[in-house]
């Protein structure tokens, strides 16, 4: 009896050691399975450098000045922009900018601005007489512009829209680095006038709106400071100018002369349009291929008093 327990105990004893054995294989077995895991799991990929111009650092004035091609990408009749491909239109204006640094110690920044709604002499599908060009048309041109170190100014021509109102629809291609923005007040209509028929304006409080928005966008996108080019050759086009909002950092502001014709008229018009100019703003020409008697070439555009900062060349 006594030889009978002592079998069972014996039994028993086996059946726990081996029981014991199988727990701490599968223990082991775990254990060195998630080690495993854990050494051979992916590395966090490497944080984005942020954007930086091609000079260097994240601001754009006074530490640029800038030489820019306008009009509308695959609409010659627009303007220069437009006569020709992508990569053509980029060499074409960096050869441009290259005939400027003789004249500039702050580096010469190549500059797309892109007519990006189109003021229309007839009513368009909403009604705001201006056709505005779908943001897939100027992501291509936008792309090869960053990866030439090439700037991008989007331009608002809005008809009988508001140009917040525009700026809003362009809101992804503004959350982009090298994108800034530009307001035509000549085309800046209300709700009665047609373009080409009268010279539209705006008061100084809906450019502020617009400037309060992108200046947000920016900030809260982390985005480097942003070109905001008003264009005038009129004072009558920008009411109440001398309230215009200045103060904000994410904004480079810019005002240029854009009218055209003999030179000692846009001379009047430039000598007019820079007097009692808002604090923070700095000064643009614009040199017309066509229409403009004669055309400035650089250095003399250089010469003019103050210096501009911003020249397009339409």
């Amino acid at each position: 009896m006594r030889r009978d327990r002592l079998f069972v105990i014996g039994i028993i004893a086996i059946a726990l050691m081996f029981a014991l054995v199988t727990i701490g294989s599968k223990y082991l077995w775990r254990s060195k399975s998630t080690t495993y895991i854990t050494v051979t799991s992916p590395p966090h990929p490497p944080k984005q450098k942020p954007f930086t111009f091609p000079a260097g650092g994240r601001t754009l004035l006074p530490d640029y000045r800038f030489v820019a091609l306008y009009g509308t990408p695959g609409m010659p009749v627009l303007g220069a922009l437009g006569e020709q491909p992508p990569s053509d239109a980029i060499a074409r204006i960096k050869d441009i900018a290259t005939s400027y640094q003789p004249y500039s110690s702050e580096p010469i920044y190549p500059t797309f601005e892109m007519i990006t709604t189109i003021a229309s002499a007839s009513p368009t599908d909403n009604g705001d007489y201006s056709q505005e060009v779908p943001a897939a048309t100027l992501q291509p041109w936008i792309d090869a512009a960053r990866q030439a170190g090439v700037y991008v100014v989007l331009d608002l021509q809005p008809g009988r829209t508001d140009f917040l109102t525009q700026a809003e629809e362009y809101a992804d291609l503004l959350q982009q680095p090298n994108v800034g923005l530009a307001l035509d007040p000549e085309w800046r209509l209300g709700p009665t006038q047609v373009p080409l028929v009268q010279i539209g304006s705006v008061d100084v409080s809906e450019i502020n709106a617009t400037a309060d928005w992108l200046a947000t966008l920016t900030r809260q996108n982390k985005l480097p400071q942003k070109l905001f080019v008003l264009h005038q050759f009129r004072l009558s086009m920008i009411t109440n100018r001398g309230a215009l909002n200045t103060t904000h950092p994410e904004l480079a502001n810019i005002i240029q002369m854009d009218g055209n014709g003999t030179q000692p008229t846009k001379l009047d018009t430039w000598n007019t349009i820079h007097q009692q100019l808002p604090p923070h703003v700095y000064m643009g020409w614009k040199n017309f291929y066509k229409v403009d008697s004669p055309m400035l070439a650089p250095g003399q555009t250089m010469q003019l008093t103050p210096q501009p900062w911003y020249v397009s060349y339409q």
